[in-house]
C-alpha cells in the first residue's frame, strides 16, 4: 500500500528541486566539489566569515546540536548558491537567508539556496543543524576535527574549497571537565549547569581544511614557542615519557620556528601557536593554524628512543611548523597542487636540520628518509606524477602518497642545486610575499623561480613534476692498458616514453689508497666523462655516492667484497639502496646473495641510520623474496648471525635495531624461548633498553608464533596502564588470535565503517592478520579487501586506502595472491584509475616475487 500523503510531499520536493535546477545557468549540481563549481564560486564569492557553535554532549552516542551564521559577499546573483554538506539532509533543521526563513533544499551533498533569496553584496545565512560526525573523530571522552582535504563539509555546511579562505568565530559547549583548543586564542569561558562554554576570538584567514578544534579530557602544559605563550594538550600518562619529552617538544618547535622566520624573511604569520598530542592519530601530524595535531606516540619518547625515532620527531615538528608558511599562509588554489605544501614542508624541514647536524649527516638523513620511499612507488607500474590532475575534490585523498612526500623533496633538492641556494631562496621569498594570505599554483611559483634561474625550468619541470618514473642508468668503461680510455653513462626511462631526467649526481672511483669523486651533469641520454679519461682503472666504481641523484643506478660487482671498507656512511647507504633496487629489478645481485651480503655487515656497520636501512632490507628479502622452504633452511643461521651482531654492537640503539630484526624473523624454538624469557622477566640483554611499547611489540611477535595455550596477550594487557594504549591493544588482539574463527570474525567486522574509525589501529591489526605465517588462512580475505577499497576511499582519511592496501598485500608472495589482484583489475576495467594505481603500487613486490622466486 502507498502512503499518498508521503508520495505527494515527495513530488512537491522533486518539483521544487526541478525548478531550482533550471535556475542554474551552465552549472550542474553534482556530487562532491567539482572544479567547475569551485571556479564559479571563486569568481563570485568573497569576504567569507563563519560563526559556528557546537554543543557537544559528554556521551558519544548523543547528537551534537549546532548553529552556523555564514556571511559573504556576492558579485552576481544569477544562480543557485551551493553550500557543501555531505550529510543526511534530515540533519538540517532550519534555514534563514537574509533574515527570511526559506525551504531547505538538499541535493547531491549540497544545501541549495535559490537566487531569489540572495542579493548582490553582503548576504547572511543562518543554519540550525545537527553536526555531521564523519570528521569529528569522537571518542569516549575526547574528539578532534580533521578536515583535510574536503571533510569540513561532512560536519557543517560550507564552501569547502581551498581558495575560498574565511575567518571563523567558534563557540564550544562541552562538559565541565573538558579542555578545548582551536585555531584562535581563547576569548573567554563560562560555567553553567555543569557545562563549560569556550568562546574563541576571530581566527586568522583560513581554508576550510585548516579550520580545527580539539576538546576533551586532556592535560594542559603551558610553555612558550619563540616569543609566544603556547598551550599543549595531551593524554599521555607515562611519567618517564612526559619527563623525557616535554622540554624537548617546546624547544624543537622554537628552533624550527626561528629557522623558518629567518629563511623566509617573514615573521610567524598568525596570532597563536598551540599543539595537541592525539592518541592513535591518523597521520603523523596536521598543520592546523594555532592548533597543530600530532600522533602522540611520535611526540612522547623515553630514554630508549633510537636515533631514527628522535629524527622522526624532529622532522615531524619541523614539517608541521614549515606548513605555517608553506600551505597555511600561502595555500594551493586547488588540490592538484597539494604536493606543493607537502614538498616545501618536507624539504624545508630537512633544511632546518642541516645547520645543526652538518652536511654529511644531513645528506645521509635526507637519502635514507626519502629515496627508498620514493623508489617504492616510482619503480611500480602504478606510479604517478608529482603533480596530478583533479576534477573533483571528492577524489583529492587519492593524490596523497610517497611521491609527493618523498620524490618531491628530491626534485626540490635538484631544483635548488640547479638554481643555486641563494637564487632559490630569493624566488621562494618573492612567492611567499606575493601570495601571503591567499592562494597560488605551481605554475605561479615556477614562473617566479624561472626569473632567477639560468636553466630552462619549464622543460625541466615537465619530466620531473608532470610525469612519473625514474631513469635506469648503465655505463661502459673502455680500457687502454691499466687506464680509463672512455667512460660513458646512458639513461633510459624505466617505463613509458623515452626522456631524460636532467640532474647532477656524484660517482666515486675507489683505489687502494684513495678515492676520486666526480660530479656528473646528466643532461643528455648519453654523457662522456672526459675528466676521468687517462686515470688509472679503479678497484670499483660507486654511482650516486653523494646520494643526491635519482634513478636505478648500476652497481659494480667488484664492490661486493670491499663494501664495508667504504669509509663514509653516506657512500655506504647509497650502495645499500642501489643494491636493493637492482635486486628487485633482477640486475647484478639475487635475493639470497644480497641477504648474505647484508648479514655480513651487521656487526661492522656502526651508523645507526644505515643499520636500520639494512635490517629493514633483510626483513623484506627474508619474508617476501625467499620461499617458505628457504626460510626454514636459512632461519637458524639468520637468527644466529643477527644475535651475534647484537652482542658485538656497542651502541644501545644499534642493539635495539638488531633486537627488532631478530624479533621480526625468528622461527626456531630456541629463539622463541629466549624472547619469551626476556618478555616474561622484563630483563633485556646487557646494554639493551626496552620500553613498554617494545614489550608490547614483543608480545605480539610471540603470540603470532604461539600455540592455542598462549596467554601472552592477556598477560601483556594487564601490564599496560595507559587507557588509550589499552584500547589499541584490545583492538589488535583478535587479529593475532590462534583461533581461525576469531580472526575471520575480526576481518568481517572491518566491513563496517564504525569498526575502521581508528585507522592506525586497523593498519597494525592487518599487518598481523596477513603476516606470512598466517597467509595460508588469510589469503581468502584478499578479494573482499579489494572490494572494500572504494568505500574506504570514500569514508576514510587520506592515507587510509594506501595503508589498508599496504598492510594487506605488503608481505604476500604467492601466485594465488597475485592472481587475485590481476583478476580483480581485469574484471574491473573501469575502476577508479587512482585507486588502481595504489593497488599496483602495493602489489608491486608481490608481482616481482613471481619472477624472483622462480
Amino acid at each position: 500500500m502507498v502512503n499518498t500523503r508521503n508520495a505527494l510531499s515527495g513530488f512537491i520536493v522533486f518539483f521544487i528541486l526541478l525548478i531550482a535546477a533550471k535556475q542554474v545557468i551552465g552549472q550542474e549540481v553534482e556530487t562532491g566539489v567539482s572544479k567547475k563549481l569551485a571556479i564559479h564560486r571563486k569568481a563570485t564569492i568573497s569576504d567569507i566569515h563563519y560563526a559556528l557553535e557546537f554543543d557537544i554532549p559528554a556521551k558519544k552516542a548523543e547528537k551534537i546540536a549546532a548553529i552556523e551564521v555564514l556571511s559573504f559577499n556576492l558579485t552576481e546573483n544569477k544562480q543557485i548558491l551551493q553550500l557543501d554538506f555531505k550529510e543526511d539532509p534530515e540533519k538540517l533543521k532550519k534555514l534563514v537567508v537574509n533574515e527570511k526563513v526559506v525551504p531547505i533544499q538538499h541535493n547531491k551533498e549540497h544545501l541549495l539556496i535559490v537566487a531569489k533569496y540572495l542579493k548582490k553584496g553582503v548576504n547572511q545565512v543562518k543554519i540550525e543543524f545537527q553536526a555531521g560526525e564523519s570528521a569529528l573523530n569522537r571518542n569516549g571522552d575526547y574528539l578532534y576535527t580533521l578536515f583535510v582535504p574536503d571533510r569540513a563539509r561532512t560536519v557543517f555546511p560550507c564552501f569547502d574549497q581551498p581558495d575560498l579562505k574565511a575567518t571563523y568565530n567558534l563557540t564550544l559547549k562541552v562538559p565541565v571537565s573538558w579542555k578545548a583548543m582551536a585555531n584562535a586564542p581563547l576569548k573567554d569561558s563560562t560555567l553553567l549547569n555543569g557545562r563549560k562554554t569556550y568562546r574563541f576570538v576571530t581566527s586568522d584567514i583560513l581554508s576550510t581544511y585548516l579550520f580545527s578544534f580539539v576538546a576533551g579530557k586532556f592535560e594542559l602544559q603551558k610553555g612558550s614557542v619563540g616569543q609566544m605563550n603556547t598551550d599543549f594538550l595531551y593524554r599521555e600518562t607515562d611519567t618517564a615519557k612526559i619527563r623525557y619529552s616535554m622540554h624537548e617538544l617546546f624547544k624543537i618547535h622554537t628552533d624550527a620556528l626561528k629557522y623558518f622566520e629567518d629563511w623566509t624573511g617573514i615573521a610567524y604569520p598568525f596570532q597563536k601557536f598551540g599543539f595537541a598530542a592525539i592518541p592513535d592519530f591518523q597521520f603523523g601530524g596536521m598543520e592546523h593554524v594555532g592548533a597543530v595535531q600530532y600522533k602522540a606516540s611520535t611526540l612522547f619518547l623515553d630514554g630508549t628512543a633510537t636515533k631514527d625515532q628522535l629524527n622522526s620527531r624532529s622532522n615531524l615538528i619541523a614539517h608541521e611548523t614549515a606548513h605555517m608558511w608553506f600551505g597555511d599562509l600561502v595555500t594551493m588554489n586547488w588540490f592538484t597542487d597539494v604536493w606543493m605544501k607537502e614538498v616545501f614542508a618536507n624539504f624545508m624541514a630537512d633544511k632546518s636540520a642541516e645547520g645543526t647536524v652538518g652536511k654529511d649527516v644531513f645528506d645521509l638523513k635526507f637519502l635514507v628518509d626519502h629515496f627508498p620511499a620514493a623508489y617504492g612507488v616510482d619503480r611500480t607500474t602504478g606510479s604517478n606524477p608529482i603533480r596530478q590532475e583533479l576534477d573533483n575534490l571528492k577524489d583529492a585523498g587519492t593524490l596523497y602518497g610517497n611521491i609527493i612526500y618523498h620524490k618531491a623533496p628530491i626534485m626540490m633538492q635538484q631544483l635548488e642545486r640547479l638554481m643555486g641556494k641563494d637564487k632559490f631562496k630569493q624566488g621562494v621569498r618573492e612567492y611567499l610575499k606575493k601570495f601571503a594570505n591567499s592562494n597560488a599554483s605551481w605554475p605561479d611559483l615556477i614562473t617566479i623561480l624561472d626569473k632567477y634561474a639560468d636553466a630552462d625550468l619549464q622543460a625541466w619541470n615537465k619530466v620531473w613534476v608532470n610525469e612519473p618514473g625514474r631513469p635506469v642508468l648503465e655505463y661502459t668503461i673502455e680500457k687502454k692498458g691499466d687506464k680509463i680510455n672512455k667512460f660513458v653513462i646512458k639513461q633510459v626511462a624505466e617505463y613509458g616514453r623515452e626522456r631524460i631526467w636532467p640532474q647532477f649526481f656524484e660517482l666515486t672511483l675507489y683505489y687502494p689508497d684513495h678515492t676520486k669523486e666526480v660530479t656528473v651533469n646528466l643532461n643528455a641520454p648519453q654523457v662522456e666523462l672526459k675528466e676521468v679519461e687517462g686515470m688509472d682503472l679503479p678497484l670499483f666504481v660507486l654511482f650516486n655516492s653523494s646520494g643526491q641523484g635519482y634513478g636505478l643506478w648500476p652497481v659494480d660487482r667488484a664492490m661486493f667484497p670491499q663494501l664495508y671498507t667504504i669509509d663514509k656512511p653516506l657512500n655506504r647507504a647509497a650502495a645499500y639502496i642501489s643494491l636493493y633496487e637492482n635486486m628487485l629489478n633482477s640486475r647484478s645481485v639475487k635475493p639470497a646473495e644480497l641477504l648474505t651480503l647484508f648479514l655480513d655487515g651487521l656487526s661492522k656497520e656502526k651508523e645507526e641510520l644505515n643499520l636500520k636501512l639494512m635490517t629493514n632490507y633483510i626483513g623484506t628479502i627474508y619474508w617476501e623474496f625467499m620461499t617458505p622452504q628457504e626460510r626454514i633452511s636459512l632461519g637458524e643461521l639468520l637468527e644466529k648471525r643477527i644475535w651475534s651482531a647484537l652482542l658485538m654492537q656497542l651502541a644501545p640503539n644499534s642493539k635495539k635495531l638488531l633486537f627488532k630484526a631478530y624479533q621480526d624473523v625468528f622461527l626456531s624454538q630456541d629463539a622463541s624461548n629466549k624472547l619469551y624469557d626476556i618478555w616474561k622477566t622484563k630483563k633485556a640483554p646487557e646494554g639493551l633498553k626496552l620500553s613498554e611499547d617494545d614489550y608490547t611489540g614483543l608480545a605480539f611477535s610471540l603470540a603470532l608464533r604461539a600455540g592455542n595455550d598462549s596467554n601472552i596477550l592477556k598477560d601483556q594487557l594487564l601490564r599496560i596502564t595507559d587507557a588509550d594504549r589499552k584500547i589499541r591493544f584490545e583492538f589488535i588482539m583478535p587479529a593475532l588470535s590462534s583461533n581461525q574463527a576469531e580472526r575471520d570474525q575480526f576481518f568481517k567486522s572491518l566491513e563496517q565503517k564504525v569498526n575502521r574509525q581508528k585507522e592506525s589501529n586497523v593498519g597494525a591489526a592487518l599487518y598481523y592478520l596477513h603476516h606470512p605465517l598466517r597467509q595460508s588462512t588469510s589469503v581468502k580475505y584478499l578479494q573482499k579487501s579489494l572490494e572494500l577499497l572504494e568505500e574506504i576511499q570514500t569514508t576514510g582519511d587520506i592515507f587510509f586506502p594506501q595503508s589498508w592496501l599496504q598492510a594487506t598485500f605488503g608481505y604476500y608472495q604467492s601466485a594465488e595472491a597475485a592472481t587475485i589482484v590481476t583478476d580483480f583489475l581485469k574484471n574491473h576495467s573501469d575502476y577508479n584509475p587512482k585507486l588502481k594505481a595504489k593497488i599496483l603500487q602495493s602489489a608491486d613486490n608481490l608481482f616481482r616475487a613471481q619472477k624472483l622466486l622462480q
